[in-house]
């Protein structure tokens, strides 16, 4: 019986080194027709270069299931802690020449 309750469920597993997380401060998205690329990187103030720390590749609908779940987590969280206040615009784009390499 106890067998049938854990069929059809997905195990996930997440190491130890994946587990510490990378902390990351910009996120480029670009796409084609058939996928987005979202890169994920680390500035550091005064620093003229910075590595991308992650590159995720997704299919447009497993972006789309990703925004609604941010969506759906960022009200959760704001109902809890309050709302998030975000920077003007020109605060955002501080960092303004941004050049990628692939």
């Amino acid at each position: 019986m106890d067998d049938q309750k854990h069929e059809g469920q997905l195990q996930i597993e997440l190491s130890d080194e994946v587990a510490q997380g990378k902390y990351i401060n910009l996120a480029i998205i670009t796409h084609s027709s058939s996928e987005f690329v979202l890169d994920f990187i680390c500035v550091m103030p005064g620093t003229p270069k910075a590595n991308v720390q992650s590159r995720i590749i997704v299919a447009p609908e497993h972006a789309k299931r990703l925004l609604r779940a941010l969506e759906e987590n960022i009200v959760k969280y704001e109902r809890i802690n309050g709302n998030i206040s975000m920077p003007e615009e020109s605060e955002l784009f501080a960092v303004t020449s941004v050049k990628g390499e692939a």
